[in-house]
């Protein structure tokens, strides 16, 4: 269990219910940045076979469930925000989420759970107080620091 006060609990739908699903898609594109708990398996409940653990991704508590009937589906009001280093991290996150998920703008992306993501570099602020910075992110799909340069 956490020793954290609060922790961030996130609902996964996967098709039978296993977690394993979720900590393995995961658990690649973060590498030793993510870390799983043993899983709990909950049996069947109202929302299906379910199972959970404890995770942690670079170090952040959460607590992530599966159910193999789909309850609740994630939506914009709850996203991850991941601080890039570089644009090759940029691009090694965004085409990992889009593959099998989807695309947005600003930056914004959902993964193939459905999870939202916005993957931006560390240094977005100074490069948002830019000339035309606005309308650049704005025409942004997947944000291209070099674009900001022009």
């Amino acid at each position: 269990m956490s020793t954290n006060t609060i922790t961030p609990a996130l609902w996964f739908h996967s098709q039978d219910g296993k977690i394993n699903h979720v900590v393995a898609y995961y658990s690649e594109i973060f590498k030793n940045n993510f870390e799983s708990a043993n899983t709990i398996p909950l049996g069947d409940t109202p929302g299906g076979y379910s199972e959970m653990c404890n995770i942690k991704l670079y170090g952040q508590e959460y607590l992530i469930m599966t159910t193999s009937i789909e309850h609740h589906k994630f939506n914009d009001s709850f996203a991850i925000i991941i601080h890039c280093e570089n644009q090759s991290d940029i691009d090694e996150f965004w085409n990992y989420f889009t593959k099998d998920g989807k695309e947005s703008k600003c930056g914004w992306c959902v993964d193939k759970f459905g999870l939202r993501w916005q993957i931006i570099p560390k240094n977005m602020g100074e490069l948002m107080r830019k000339p035309n910075a606005f309308e650049i992110m704005m025409k942004q799909n997947k944000i291209v620091i070099d674009e900001y340069f022009k």
